[in-house]
Parts: C-alpha cells; structure tokens; sequence
C-alpha cells in the first residue's frame, strides 16, 4: 500500500492536525496520528474548543471541581484550554525531540478580542507561555497590524509563536520583518534561539471563497467562461507567490546572520486547507502546495483523503510562479480588486474567530452553571452555542 502521507513528508511537507479534542487525547487518537499517520503538529482556535466542550463528558470533572472554586468563566477556559494543550505538547513531545525541535508543536491562540491591541496581546502571550509550560507550545497571535509588533516583543522574550491569519502577500513580508526582528532582540536578550521557532499561517481555501464569490457576481458562470475560468485559481497562486518571497528573505544576509546564530526558520503554514467548494477536488491545497520547509495543518477528513487517493507533486510550488502571476493579471482584468479582497478576510477572519471565542464562554458559562447546579454536564443550550461557534468559522 502506497503511503502517501509518507511520502508527503519526504517532500519537504510536516503534517500537522487542525484539531484538537479532550477525548482525542484520553482515547489515544492523537497519538496513534503520531505514530501512524506522520503527524507532527497540532493547531487549535476557539471554535475547535468549543465543539470540543460541547461533545464530550470528559470535562465534567474539571467543570465541577471550577464550579465549586467559584472560578470566572473566562479562567475557567483557560483551564481547560490550556490542560488539553499541555497534554498535547506531551503527546507530541517525541516529534519534537526528533526534530530537535522544529515539529512536535501545539498551538494555542490568544483571546481574539485583543486583535487590535499590542501589549494586551504580549500579555496574554506571555501568560499562556507560563500556564502551559511546555517547550513546544506555539502561542498564536494573528497578523494584523497591532499583532506585528506584539510578534516581535513575544518572539523577543523567547516564545514561540504560530502567526495566524495571514491572507496577503504584504502583510506576510511585514510578518516576516516581524519575526526577524523579534530574533534579533532575543539574541540580543541573551535567549538560545536554537529553543525558538515560529511559522507563518497563510490561509488558503478562504481566498477562493471570497475571489469566486465575487467572480460570480460579474457573471462568472456558463455565460462568462473568461471569468469563469478564474475560479478556484486565487488561493494556490498566492501562496505560490508566498513561498515566493519566503525564499527571497530566507536566504539573506540577514537571515543567515540569525542562522549561523542556531535559528530555526519560520516556515509557511498553509491553513484553511479544507476545500470549501465541492466542485474542487478535496485535497487541492495539499497536493498543488507541496515545498520544500512548509506545514500543512488539515482537518483530519483532509488528512484522510489525502492517504486515500493524495498524489505527491514534488515541489509543485516554485516551478509555478510566472503561471501565479498570470492568475492574478486575469483577476485584475475581470475588475477583482484583491486589495479589497484581502482587507475583507482579515476583518471577517478576525470577527470569526472573535464571535466563535464569544460562543465558547457562553456555552461554558452554561455548563459551570449545569456543574454548580450538580448537573456537571454541558446542557443541550450549550451545545447549540457550540454549533453556532462552528458554523461561525475557524481554522478549517
């Protein structure tokens, strides 16, 4: 039997899971990934946690045992966010020490609410860092303009850090700048850079949500087959375009100035790479993403189809560039203003991640209530708030 993912790996491509659930964990199921499937990392968000809380009776425990400490809601997931993220790390920690430690990472987010907000962001970092007190923890703090410097004071302290919700190609440069910089203070702070790494999460499947729904609205279907044609095109392009310039800062002077130091670089991670239209084949952003150094976190249906029927594409990314550009040529002739394209994700990326964090205190406010009462279970209007928050968007 072929092995796919194997083979996926050898090309250069660290599998990595788009999920994480306390019964994953107590049932072995994340370690038996490990093991089998060549997993080698984990990234998690608030939707992913709070269908986590909503399906399963093992928090009970730890719900009633908050109940009774009359701890807040905003604590308490924190607590339960953070002990299965430490469990986490432990599972993956043969990844890690196998990598001497570039994979075997868990990434936790920070509160989305802070988006917008530098210091709180590196706070919040910061302690996160401390509660989960693994080395292979990954903190994510998304890329808007407020996240750039809170990247480079994070990473300054020595922190790993997963950068998420990258959608453009300048704002991937800036993240980037962010992430040399933040090496260069943490040298400079007398931290072992060899014990830090990061990686960029470039969002992929959302771009050719928003760049086809616009095709359709000029008349991108069975009338203009010019418009038509452009479809299902944008996302691959611009994260060819990404490694891209990945390529060009990663092999700088600059660059290698931290490298000759022990640094690790920070490698593109192509997230959102479940395919959202059923019309395209369900592992297009694996197979047409394949490079050298790069990440690829899946739901684990992705991860599946991919060892069915996935076909390694050797290096399907640098060899595509002139052809990326030409995409994005036709897109400005048809009217597509990308700009706007890009600037509409990362607000929607943002207020998804921020209603779906809502949705996840409300539903635990719920079930800390359901525990406080004896019940110690999430009750059916919590799980309907976890739905909501599913529905609301994440990682996937």
């Amino acid at each position: 039997m072929t092995d796919r993912l194997g083979e996926l790996t050898a090309a250069g491509v660290a599998v990595w899971l788009d999920d994480l659930s306390r019964v994953r964990l107590s049932s072995g199921n994340l370690d038996q990934l490990r093991r089998e499937k060549h997993l080698v990392g984990v990234t998690t968000n608030p939707t992913i946690f709070a269908k986590a809380l909503s399906d399963a009776d093992e928090y009970n425990w730890q719900l009633r045992d908050l109940a009774m400490r009359g701890v807040t809601v905003e604590e308490t997931v924190r607590m339960l966010t953070t002990y299965d993220v430490r469990w986490a790390c432990d599972v993956m920690r043969p990844a890690y020490d196998s990598s001497a430690g570039v994979d075997g990472r868990v990434s936790i987010e920070v509160d989305p609410r802070l988006a917008y907000e530098t210091e709180k962001t590196v706070a919040e970092a910061k302690a996160l860092w401390w509660l989960v007190d693994r080395p292979n923890l990954f903190i994510k703090i998304p890329a808007t303009e407020a996240g750039l410097p809170a990247i480079t004071a994070t990473l300054a302290e020595g922190i790993s850090v997963n950068v998420t919700l990258i959608f453009g190609l300048d704002r991937y440069s800036q993240v980037m700048e962010a992430f040399l910089a933040g090496l260069e203070q943490a040298k400079a702070n007398g931290h072992d850079l060899t014990k830090i790494a990061s990686v960029a999460s470039f969002f992929v499947s959302r771009v050719d949500s928003e760049v086809d729904k616009r095709l359709d609205k000029l008349g991108g279907g069975a009338g203009r087959p010019d418009l038509a044609a452009l479809k299902g095109k944008a996302a691959v392009a611009n994260a060819q375009l990404a490694y891209e310039r990945y390529s060009e800062v990663f092999s700088s002077d600059r660059w290698q100035a931290l490298a000759d130091a022990g640094a690790h670089p920070q490698r593109p991670l192509w997230a959102s790479t479940s395919t959202k239209n059923p019309e395209y084949r369900d592992v297009i952003y694996v197979e047409e993403l394949i490079a050298p150094g790069t990440v690829n976190t899946m739901p684990e249906p992705v991860i599946d189809a991919y060892a069915d029927h996935g076909e390694v594409r050797p290096d399907a990314v640098t060899g595509a560039y002139t052809q990326a550009r030409e995409v994005f040529t036709g897109l400005t002739a048809a009217g597509i203003d990308f700009d706007d394209v890009i600037a509409t994700l990362e607000r929607e990326g943002v207020e998804k991640f921020e209603a779906s964090w809502l949705e996840l205190l409300d539903g635990v406010r719920k079930s800390l209530e359901a525990a406080a009462e004896g019940a110690g279970k999430p009750g059916r209007a919590a799980q309907d708030n976890a739905a909501a928050a599913q529905r609301a968007g994440g990682n996937a």
